[in-house]
């Protein structure tokens, strides 16, 4: 018989605690600096206190990878309790983190590191899915192939209602971000070979847009059953989601939709009102 195992994740998998706790998932946060302050992602500091912040003074905070002593002291009280480790961190393409955990795994015995190449809750319904077959007794090795060979059937996918931080903070630019608000477009950005980038330009008001977006993106798609994700990045109103989580139900037929907040590092790039829907395709 194997040894358990554990899985593991950096903090841009955007999971509830909930989920966090149903699936005995264990997180290494990603550090948000604002100023002279400094936070752990997922503790302390939330989305809407960013955009308080924000419309405050101007600032963003910036985001930064845990390093290998980091991921060293995480992994190491899971093998020295005689645990095999399966983690999985957001797109190589797009941080350092995963890196950071393959050199760190590489110092270790039985720590399994999985590039996603997605971000938020892409990467949390690889964690699902890793708790969900660890449960079905199969071991770490194993795990780990599996994720890798999902990764291209996750539909990680958002539809943003301002381009306004992604020009703050240099994804795009100034001319860019106020002829898309001045013609109120809406950009659908996708995951794509490990990298976020726009497949379409909506247009129209948000709550309009985002009926759209869901149904272009889930309606024909051969998604399975289990967890479709619709995450957002705050501030819409409880009373949208909960038609908009109405309207997923209906289009896919799946048995969870799980409604959760992005964490400050997905956040800070995408601004407020931001609305994902994320699945695996069969």
């Amino acid at each position: 018989m194997g040894k358990p195992v554990v899985i593991t994740a950096d903090s841009t998998v955007d999971l509830s605690p909930e989920l966090i706790k149903r699936y005995h998932i264990h997180i290494i946060p990603l550090t948000i600096t604002l100023g002279e302050d400094v936070f752990q992602d997922g503790h302390g500091f939330t989305p809407l206190d960013m955009y308080e912040r924000y419309r405050k003074d101007g600032t963003l905070p910036k985001t930064s990878a845990p390093g290998v002593q980091e991921f060293l002291d995480f992994f190491t009280p899971f093998t020295e309790a005689g645990y095999e480790v399966v983690h999985l961190d957001i797109s190589a393409e797009l941080s350092n983190t995963f890196n950071a955990a393959r050199l760190a795994a590489a110092e270790l015995e039985g720590v399994y590191p999985v590039d996603s190449r997605m971000l938020s809750t892409g990467v949390g319904l690889l964690a699902i899915e890793g708790a969900e077959c660890r449960d079905q007794g199969m071991g770490a090795q194993e795990i780990a192939a599996h994720l890798e060979s999902l990764t291209g059937k996750v539909n990680t996918s958002f539809v943003l209602d301002t381009l306004e931080f992604m020009w703050k903070g240099g994804r795009c630019t100034g001319v860019t971000a106020l002829g898309a608000n001045l013609l109120r477009l809406k950009p659908g950005l996708e995951m794509k070979d490990g990298k976020l980038g726009v497949y379409k330009k909506y247009r129209g008001h948000i709550e309009h847009v985002y009926r759209q977006y869901i149904t272009e993106r889930v309606q024909g798609k051969p998604i399975r059953p289990g967890h479709v994700f619709l995450t957002e990045s705050g501030e819409i109103d409880p009373a949208v989601v909960g038609d908009l989580e109405k309207l997923v139900y209906e289009l896919t037929g799946c048995r969870e939709v799980h409604h959760t907040l992005a964490g400050c590092t997905v956040s800070t790039h995408c601004g407020p009102k931001t609305l994902g829907v994320l699945f695996i395709e069969e």
